[in-house]
């Protein structure tokens, strides 16, 4: 009979590893989701910033002909617009001008 006692009582003991983590284990899983997060948003921030860099770079000029290419091109266009307004405006007025001179 204590034979079998001691029997039953060997096989309850168990070689298994502890399925739980032990406070280093814990601290250390925290710290590497914390670092995946932080370098996640780093190279967030580095990838806009090459964005941004690459969208000045052909915003800007590189040379100052290109430069004065650019601002007299720019200079063109709003004299052209400024020159249909004013047309637009002339005509308007003739149209009124019209108009007036044969109501009376």
């Amino acid at each position: 009979m204590f034979r079998q006692q001691f029997v039953r009582q060997a096989r309850l003991f168990s070689t298994t590893p502890v399925a739980r983590k032990s406070p280093v284990e814990t601290i250390k899983d925290a710290a590497k989701a914390v670092d995946r997060t932080i370098s996640g948003a780093a190279v967030k921030g580095i990838e806009k910033g090459e964005e941004v860099a690459g969208a000045v770079k052909e915003a800007v000029p590189e040379t100052k002909g290109e430069a004065k290419g650019q601002a007299s091109e720019m200079a063109g266009k709003a004299k052209g617009t400024a020159n249909e307004v004013a047309g637009e405006a002339k005509g308007k007025a003739q149209e009124l001008k019209g108009e007036a001179k044969s109501k009376m």
